[in-house]
């Protein structure tokens, strides 16, 4: 997480925006922690795919502490920034921030690192180029 004038910012860069809508919601209204971290493996198989230029799947996902709420009508913003490429596989950083309803202000309601494999057609690992710069 970056720091602006003491000011948490996002890090990375913007890969989905939404909307938490009603239908997202638990029997007590609160946003399914689940919508959230499939709003953040979309973002991060947005940046998989355009990085391996090509199919890529998650692997695995590191530790996910969920920060603060998001709640119905606010934005959900998720940032990727891609953290290291190996031969077939990338480590991608995912931060989720909320926009809330109504305000200008945004907090970060959770983070964590995915782990994606470039696949071939048959769905087997491929290499991924080396010589592109792995930092967005």
């Amino acid at each position: 997480m970056a720091e602006t004038d003491g000011t948490r910012v996002p890090s990375g860069e913007l890969a989905v925006r939404t909307i938490a809508m009603p239908a997202d919601t638990n029997a007590n209204g609160d946003i399914f922690g689940g919508w959230v971290m499939s709003q953040m493996d979309q973002a991060g198989g947005i940046a998989a795919v355009e990085r391996s230029q090509g199919r890529a799947v998650t692997v695995a996902v590191d530790a996910m502490t969920f920060i603060r709420p998001v709640r119905v009508g606010d934005v959900l913003c998720v940032y990727t920034r891609i953290e290291r490429v190996g031969r077939t596989s990338m480590k991608i950083a995912v931060q989720a921030w909320a926009r809330r309803f109504r305000t200008q202000m945004r907090e970060q309601v959770t983070e964590a690192t995915f782990t994606f494999v470039a696949i071939d057609d048959e769905g087997r690992p491929r290499p991924i180029e080396q010589d592109q710069p792995s930092n967005r």
